[in-house]
């Protein structure tokens, strides 16, 4: 994590600035470790105070985390309204750059740790994220008045997403090369192509389409929405059970632990993509033809399956240390194959950067899939995937 480091002040000594020392500790610790392994004293110890001195500026630890959240957003809503109110001076792409790269790993806390909140805290984040996907949307609309609201609201959470991407990998460039690099493609989208959004059509809800008749595999799918929307550790193997009619230790008829359907829907999820990548490449006609092929097969898996995203994206940590291992290697090696094609159609690119907006495409997909609004376009899988060509291309 690229954040400005916390620097530790001296025990027994009151800085001025204390409570934004211990926001900044609880950020960073929050986002290399995850919200449920880290405790208050660990965020005491990290500023030099004991446990009875953090409590004086907080409630507890979820009152930290909607803090070090709600911060963040606010940095982000203020670097978009200035740009807004001055529009011809300041550059909204390299304002976003900026603020996201100085706050690297709010994309992760807000995807990942979010349901630590209080109801009413994810309600209201949820409605400010909300405004901030207005406010650009509104800058958008106003440079290119030949887009309509939905279009306009479309690359508005395609930009924010592409600017978050750089909280879901550890890769840098030296300043100002970095900032530079995050700016061009948070353009890139504002200036991609109108998108064909089509029809608007009612999903309520994720659903699967005919119930299976094998009862590991109604375990499996119902386990892997109940993680995504809960979270691994919130939800017990009663829930799961209760999900698919039968009661909790019936569970282990077909699981042995509660982390093996887990491990088996990111498996399952890991194959998936490699047999699409394997009939993009078969089909190709070129590296070009095939980049594209990849990333529209890529598109479609994530709508198709916005709950397993959500685990890839966020419950990878609640494996057993050899299977987050082998998760963690089956996701850069995946990775590493779209960055080796890339290469091939842009030799010019060099690996890191190569990455950095493979990262970029991926990430745009990912959250554009997780947005409810955005899934009642019927054409919204091709639209986002041509949005993300642009990324690459």
């Amino acid at each position: 994590m690229t954040q400005p480091d916390v620097v530790r002040p001296a025990r027994n000594t009151r800085p001025a600035n204390r409570r934004e020392l211990i926001v900044a500790a609880a950020a960073d610790l929050f986002y290399r470790n995850g919200y449920t392994d880290v405790a208050m004293s660990d965020v005491a110890d990290a500023v030099a105070i004991g446990p009875s001195a953090l409590y004086r500026h907080f409630r507890g630890k979820q009152s930290l985390l909607a803090t070090v959240v709600r911060e963040a957003l606010v940095k982000v809503d203020d670097a978009i309204l200035t740009a807004a109110a001055d529009a011809e001076s300041v550059d909204v792409a390299t304002s976003l750059a900026a603020v996201v790269i100085e706050h690297r790993g709010v994309g992760v806390l807000w995807r990942r740790e979010a349901r630590h909140l209080s109801a009413d805290d994810r309600t209201a984040f949820r409605s400010e994220a909300r405004n901030i996907g207005a406010h650009l949307a509104e800058i958008i609309a106003r440079r290119r008045p030949e887009l309509d609201a939905a279009q306009a609201d479309l690359l508005s959470w395609c930009a924010l997403a592409v600017a978050n991407s750089v909280s879901f990998h550890s890769l840098s460039l030296p300043e100002p090369d970095f900032t530079a690099l995050v700016s061009q493609l948070i353009s890139s989208v504002l200036d991609a192509a109108a998108p064909d959004l089509g029809e608007s059509v009612a999903r309520p809800r994720d659903v699967v389409a005919l119930t299976t008749t094998s009862r590991r595999e109604a375990i499996l799918v119902a386990a892997t929405e109940l993680f995504a929307r809960q979270g691994f550790a919130g939800v017990s193997m009663d829930d799961i059970g209760g999900a698919v009619g039968i009661a909790g230790p019936s569970v282990y008829n077909h699981f042995d632990a509660k982390s093996d359907i887990l491990a088996a829907a990111m498996f399952r999820g890991d194959e998936w993509l490699r047999m699409a990548m394997t009939e993009a490449f078969a089909q190709a006609s070129d590296p070009a033809d095939g980049l594209e092929r990849l990333l529209r097969s890529y598109s479609r898996f994530v709508f198709d399956n916005p709950h397993l995203v959500q685990n890839l994206v966020s419950e990878t940590g609640h494996l057993p240390d050899v299977e987050r291992q082998r998760a963690v290697a089956a996701q850069l090696s995946y990775i590493t194959e779209w960055v080796q094609l890339l290469r091939r159609v842009h030799p010019g690119y060099d690996p890191i950067r190569a990455r950095i907006r493979v990262q970029a495409a991926q990430t745009m997909l990912n959250d554009v899939a997780l947005v409810k609004h955005l899934r009642k376009h019927s054409a919204i899988e091709s639209a986002s995937a041509g949005i993300a060509l642009e990324l690459l291309t």
